[in-house]
Formats: structure tokens, sequence, C-alpha cells
């Protein structure tokens, strides 16, 4: 199976949404909108999963000054700071079906080299408790219960330093 990691499109948005919907409740999910503005605002920080033509996952994320991930940036893309020290990380999704073939490390990989060829200082992201062993395989450190309410649901902050 040979997959394509590759920087998003505007033609992508369909299929994009798609799989936010397939891969988060929808009171996590991100908007078509959503995800329209962040496609047009920062496509160098949100790449795509393709099988044979067909988008199977993607990852995004705006950049921003701060040290964690707070609840506006989800909503507003103009927040993104071209120049600014930390890659976020508002999503990593894979569908279902292609899950566990390291796809999704892929994904964070990319982003990953992408924000330290860039200068970045670092990667942060928000996830599930459930979630923190995996991050932490990538280097990730958690620090602690996040101050976003994002879907009703209780967040940890994950730091990669570079």
């Amino acid at each position: 199976m040979d997959i394509i990691i590759r920087n998003v499109s505007v033609e992508d948005l369909d299929a994009v949404a798609e799989v936010e919907m397939r891969c988060f409740p929808e009171s996590e999910a991100a908007t078509r909108e959503s995800l329209e503005q962040r496609i047009k605002t920062f496509p160098e920080s949100f790449f795509v999963a393709e099988i044979d033509g067909k988008i199977i996952g993607f990852i995004n994320g705006c950049i921003i000054n701060e040290l964690a991930i707070y609840d506006e940036l989800f909503s507003d893309a103009n927040l993104h700071i071209p120049n600014g020290d930390y890659q976020t990380i508002f999503g990593l999704d894979v569908m279902a079906e292609y899950r566990k073939l390291g796809i999704a490390a892929q994904l964070i990989n990319q982003l990953i080299e992408v924000s330290r060829s860039a200068g970045r200082k670092g990667v942060i992201l928000t996830c599930k408790e459930k979630l923190i062993h995996y991050y932490s395989k990538f280097g990730f450190e958690s620090t602690g219960v996040s101050g976003s309410k994002h879907g009703g649901s209780e967040w940890y902050d994950m730091i990669l330093k570079f």
C-alpha cells in the first residue's frame, strides 16, 4: 500500500471534512468552514495522507507563540502566527479502517520535521488521557490537564521541545 503524505490543497476540502466527521464526535469535530479557513491560512502545516488518490487521514495546526493550545484557536485561523515559535496539532485523523498501519505516525513525523526545519521551538498538542502514552513515543511530554474545554472533554497539554 503506497501512502502519500502531502500538503493539503483547497480541492481536498470535501474529503478532509468527510474524514473529520468520521474521526471525531460532532462536539469535537472541526466544521467544514473551519477546515476551509485552516486550509487557506496555513496549508504549510496541514498534511493529508492519501492512498490510491483517496484521502484517508490528515494532520493540521496553526503556529502560535504560547506553550499551550487555547480554545479560540480551533475556530479562528487568524490567530495563526506564521513566524511563531510553536507548531500546534489541532487534529490527527485517520479513518478507522486504515488505523494501526503507521499512517498517524507518518503524519506526526512529517509535521515534526517541517516544524524543526522551519526553526520552531517545538510542537504542542492537546489529547485525551488515553493518548498520552501514544504521543510520548514521539517525544512529547505531558504538562498536565489543559485549560481547553473543547467539545466538553478533558484534555491534557503535551509539548515536544526541540
